[in-house]
């Protein structure tokens, strides 16, 4: 068996001048390595993405009305930006709102159902046949209900997106680790003392697992919404140029749908990380 020895000096043994200082340099290179392949990763992803794009586009492996080269889809966003981003603006919006109400119903919703198991058994097949009723079948309805406007996208996005929520959340607070369990059985903590300091916290991971997941949903939440009861907004406007021909606008706007999941997935994790940095410490070294 490999014999690991710990990195710490050893009484009596004396630590070579500068290694500490050498230390700290291989530190501080794979701290600016690490940063360097966060940044040139993705741009070498999004530039083999965009050759691939590109070289279908150029063999017409698809039919050009259907899918135009980038360079059609640059020049149609440069034409009309402030149009595009008065759109994208009003997408984000029900992205960010619908996705906060679903957050905040979801991890309420899991915690009623890791509280009881009656409450458990009694709700869980319903939330799961409401989960798997395709949701696009229910925007004509919305319409009728709510009308046209955010109202029927909000809730669009709420449907998609908050059942992962639930799921991770009261799956979360149900797996506490049994050691921490224990322990908090040997504080004689109270129910609501073992939920805050060692439930929740515990449950707080695999609440973000949910979270992340819901995200994206929120984004095809809202242009399904749009396509549906929009009178703005990205989805409006695929639907607007899609019908009329005008494909390179209308995949402008698919792209930008892609950029603002990107980002708000992007700030999600390093929420993540700000809020939870013993999860990367104690469960991963990457």
């Amino acid at each position: 068996m490999t014999d690991v020895r710990s990195a710490e000096p050893v009484a009596g043994v004396p630590v070579p001048p500068g290694a500490g200082t050498e230390a700290a340099r291989a530190g501080r290179g794979a701290g600016l390595r690490a940063g360097a392949g966060a940044v040139l990763l993705p741009a070498v992803g999004l530039l083999v993405a965009l050759a691939a794009w590109w070289l279908t586009a150029r063999l017409e492996l698809v039919h050009p009305a259907a899918l135009p080269p980038p360079g059609e889809v640059l020049t149609a966003f440069v034409d009309k930006p402030a149009r595009m981003l008065e759109h994208t603006w009003d997408t984000l919006l029900e992205i960010v709102i619908g996705f906060a109400l679903s957050a905040a119903a979801g991890v309420l919703i899991g915690l009623s159902l890791a509280s009881s198991r009656t409450v458990e058994r009694m709700f869980t097949p319903l939330l799961v046949a409401v989960n798997a009723v395709p949701k696009i079948t229910l925007g004509p309805l919305l319409v009728v209900a709510f009308g046209w406007g955010q109202t029927p996208i909000l809730t669009m996005v709420f449907l998609l997106c908050f059942f992962p929520v639930v799921l991770s959340t009261a799956t979360g607070l149900t797996t506490t680790p049994a050691d921490l369990a224990e322990l908090v059985r040997s504080w004689n903590a109270s129910r609501w003392q073992a939920f805050r300091k060692v439930r929740f916290p515990a449950a707080l991971p695999q609440i973000f697992v949910g979270l992340k997941v819901a995200m994206p949903l929120a984004a095809i939440g809202a242009v399904i919404g749009e396509f549906q009861a929009g009178e703005s907004g990205l989805g409006y406007v695929i639907t607007q140029y899609a019908g009329i021909g005008d494909t390179a606008t209308a995949w402008a706007a698919i792209m930008l749908v892609a950029l603002v999941s990107i980002l708000l997935y992007s700030v999600l994790v390093l929420l993540e990380r700000i809020a939870l940095p013993w999860v990367r410490e104690t469960t991963s070294s990457r």
